[in-house]
């Protein structure tokens, strides 16, 4: 049952307005279905306007933020939690203890790093959480693509590669993580849930 999910989403609201109607539209799927945002803690960029958006509706918002980027990424004041940690590596690691499944909306470097973070742990076994993408006007088919590449090319097994899931919008995401079950057997084993 996901009662959390954690979504990694860019300091920046890009160069589209989808990508802040894309948040919002999350926002308003979270709230109505009773799941909490877990999120970097930012009060700029897509992270800005998915958690106000969240806290608007009513919903319930834990922001991670590590000392160093609470003046950089604006630390957001109005959450109904927010910690303050150590490092990057202790937001991570926070931010997926308190989460039932991950989504990336548009965003960097620091997105695509924490996505494939969470890919690399379910690949491992370390979860067995569902992850997927917000793939709003398309923003994530050149990496979607490439991840084929890679499937082609006997880098990456077809079956790690068919955890990431894909939507354009969070209804259709939403759907796919709750209905998501773990690969049970791999090179590396059974993953945990």
């Amino acid at each position: 049952m996901i009662k959390a999910l954690c979504v990694y989403c860019g300091a920046a609201s890009g160069s589209s307005p989808l990508y802040a109607a894309a948040a919002r539209q999350l926002a308003k799927t979270l709230v109505e279905a009773d799941i909490a945002l877990v999120y970097g803690g930012g009060n700029v960029g897509l992270m800005g306007v998915i958690a106000d958006e969240v806290l608007r509706l009513g919903g319930q918002v834990t922001g991670v933020i590590p000392q160093a980027l609470l003046e950089k990424e604006v630390g957001h004041r109005g959450l109904t939690a927010l910690h303050v940690v150590k490092d990057m590596h202790e937001r991570k690691a926070m931010m997926a203890s308190l989460s039932d499944g991950f989504i990336a909306l548009p965003g960097g470097l620091g997105t695509l790093e924490e996505l494939f973070e969470m890919l690399t742990w379910s690949q491992l076994g370390i979860h067995g959480k569902p992850v997927g993408l917000v793939n709003v006007g398309g923003f994530y088919d050149g990496l979607l693509a490439f991840i084929g590449h890679a499937v082609g090319q006997g880098f990456i097994k077809p079956e790690f590669a068919a955890m990431l899931m894909a939507a354009g919008d969070g209804n259709a995401l939403l759907a796919q993580l709750r209905a998501y079950r773990p690969p049970v057997a791999g090179r590396w084993g059974a993953a945990k849930s």
